[in-house]
């Protein structure tokens, strides 16, 4: 399960990022022990009360790479078999403060997939970098973007991973998430001045100020996502979760 972290242009300018100087491409990876059904449920840890939601393009992958290889538009269809729906669901209560990207996104049922591998012809590959993504919670619009909003794109992205990371037939890549999610990040003058505060008294602070958001997943909010192309050509299907209390 492999991931890229800040791949929409807006999503990065929420974040307090300028996509048009990004330097590098972002990467990181989920448990296996992550996936899920697409139609199914999650429950956050005890210990989790920021539980955050990330609708993204998964692609999954066709044949082994085994050595750096440079993918092109025409080619793409050499490496990816499917694309599917995936939540990259996020414990942003381990994440940030533990500076752990694997952990905090890896729990159990914290990537639904699906509800269908979508195999695309030959000629509609060229439709990835023009799908719409949409989460809502409870009914209402909590994200909504396009892949033609990605600062790294599917070629560019699988040519660099091919570098350093040995891939199998069926390994997915989640390609990025919209603007939208729960987190919230203060904006960068704000963040340069807390940061001069001890570390523990920083994070209680930044805890704090993410428990007074609504937007966090809570027992009983169901999400929805979905993933298509505007004219219908491609239709990922819709993917919904249920949120669970913790045992």
């Amino acid at each position: 399960m492999y991931c890229q972290g800040a791949n929409y242009r807006q999503h990065m300018i929420e974040s307090g990022m300028d996509p048009d100087v990004k330097a590098f491409n972002m990467f990181f990876t989920k448990s296996d022990a992550s996936v899920a059904s697409a139609k199914g449920t999650v429950t956050a840890p005890k210990h989790v009360s920021l539980l955050d939601y990330e609708v993204e393009l998964a692609l999954i992958f066709r044949r082994p790479i085994v050595s750096a290889a440079t993918v092109t538009r025409e080619t793409l269809k050499d490496y990816v078999f499917a694309v599917a729906i995936a939540n990259d669901f996020s414990a942003r209560d381990v994440q940030l403060p533990q500076m752990q990207f694997f952990k905090g996104k890896s729990y159990r049922g914290f990537c639904p997939i699906g509800p269908w591998l979508t195999v695309p012809d030959a000629d509609e590959f060229a439709g990835l970098d023009d799908l719409e993504l949409l989460l809502t919670v409870n009914g209402a619009v909590r994200q909504r973007d396009s892949t033609r909003n990605l600062v790294f794109k599917p070629v560019e992205t699988i040519s660099e991973l091919s570098t350093f990371a040995n891939i199998a037939p069926g390994d997915a890549l989640l390609t990025g998430t919209p603007s939208g999610c729960a987190l919230r990040l203060p904006p960068v003058p704000i963040r340069r001045i807390v940061q001069l505060l001890p570390e523990r008294r920083f994070w209680k602070m930044f805890l704090n100020a993410q428990r007074r958001r609504a937007e966090y997943l809570r027992p009983g909010d169901l999400v929805a996502a979905r993933i298509f192309s505007a004219d219908g050509a491609l239709d990922l299907g819709e993917q919904t979760t249920a949120v669970l209390a913790a045992a």
